[in-house]
Order: C-alpha cells, then sequence, then structure tokens
C-alpha cells in the first residue's frame, strides 16, 4: 500500500528509493512512477516533496553527499591549532574514506559515478552548495603550505593534483586490486594510503614554496 502523501517518512523512502533507481538506470531512463512503486509512496507524493523528477534527483544528489560528509568529516578531530599540513592529511583521509566506504548505501558511489560520466543540471548546483567550499578549503590549505607569491591558477593545479591522486585509486581500483591481490583498502590500509598522498604531496608543494617556506622543518 502507498504511504501517505505528506508523510516524512515517504519523504525519506523518496530519496532512498530514488537514489537506488537513479544509480540503476539514470537520470533521464527513470520514471518517477518507478521510484513511487518501489518506494511504497503514491505517484503524486513526488510533486508534493519535490515538484517533479529534476528536483528530486537534485535532492537526492544533495543528499549522498551531506551523509558523506556527516560520516567523513572533513576536519577529522583535528584542534584548531592543527598545522597546514595536518589539515591536508585529515583532508585527504576524509576524501579517501568517502571514496572506500562499503558501509553506505551501494548507491551513493555508483550515483555519483553517473552523474561524472553524464552530468546533469544538477551537478552545478551541487558543485554551488557542497563542492566549491571543499575546493576552496584545500586551496587555502595549500596556499598556507606554499605562501603568497604562488599564482591562484598554480594553487588550483596543485589542489586539483592532490585530489586527482585519490581519486586514481578509486578509479583504477580493479587493476590496483589485480597488480596487488593483497590490497583491499581497509580502514587501516585508507589512513596509510592518506599518509602516503599527504608526504607525496607535501614533498612536491615544497618546491613551490617561497624561499622561507622551504627553510621551515
Amino acid at each position: 500500500m502507498a504511504e501517505p502523501i505528506a508523510s516524512a517518512d515517504t519523504r525519506q523512502r523518496l530519496l532512498d528509493a530514488a537514489g537506488e533507481v537513479f544509480a540503476e538506470q539514470g537520470f533521464r531512463a527513470t520514471t518517477v512512477r518507478a521510484i513511487c512503486q518501489r518506494a511504497r509512496a503514491n505517484i503524486a507524493a513526488v510533486n508534493y516533496h519535490f515538484g517533479d523528477k529534476e528536483r528530486l534527483y537534485a535532492a537526492v544528489l544533495q543528499y549522498a553527499h551531506r551523509c558523506a560528509m556527516d560520516t567523513y568529516p572533513l576536519e577529522q578531530g583535528l584542534p584548531e591549532a592543527a598545522t597546514a599540513a595536518q589539515r591536508l592529511q585529515a583532508f585527504i583521509q576524509s576524501f579517501l574514506l568517502r571514496l572506500f566506504d562499503e558501509g553506505s548505501p551501494a548507491w551513493h558511489g555508483k550515483l555519483m559515478a553517473r552523474e561524472m560520466i553524464e552530468p546533469t543540471h544538477a551537478l552545478d548546483a551541487l558543485v554551488e552548495t557542497e563542492i566549491r567550499p571543499r575546493a576552496e578549503q584545500l586551496a587555502a590549505i595549500v596556499r598556507a603550505l606554499v605562501g603568497p607569491q604562488m599564482s591562484d591558477e598554480q594553487v588550483q593545479m596543485c589542489a586539483m593534483s592532490i585530489v586527482g591522486q585519490c581519486l586514481f585509486y578509486h578509479h583504477a581500483r580493479p587493476l590496483i586490486r589485480r597488480l596487488n591481490p593483497a590490497q583491499r583498502f581497509t580502514a587501516r590500509e585508507v589512513a596509510d594510503l592518506a599518509a602516503h598522498i599527504t608526504q607525496f604531496s607535501l614533498s612536491a608543494l615544497h618546491h613551490f614554496a617561497q624561499p622561507e617556506e622551504r627553510a621551515r622543518p
């Protein structure tokens, strides 16, 4: 039986069901009817809670991203006095934990991967509300490490290089496991990987730093 249209539980059912169906079929192939059938909700519930399929999809993307951020916050419990290097490692470890999280619903990662391949207008909103602030935070960490003389463009490229290292281990996971069958990306292995990427990145950033920054231990 369908849930009441105005039920808060119905809204949550729609988010979860829509995430599953969107991840399986993609935004364009998914129908509102298929979502409502899986959510056991009245077909009018989508319009009541979200307005239309496009706005439901945008809400699903936001929901998945916020769930991941709530589970693995960027600060990782660091004190306010943490160094830029410590903040960089916390940022990288949080990012890797989100990429390799197997405890979250399976559709979270699959949906984001599909969105990267077939971007929709919903990605624009997600970038502005969620991703850009995180990118600016990483850029600020890089800036603190290299000093003020580096151009903003160089800082952005360095930040993207750090992100690229993390994404490689995620996207190339099937290949990595064939090259190294013992690699399982457990929480301990992710922590070790975060430490490696941090040290590798710090060594590279060291060469971009001002002379007085290079002299620091």
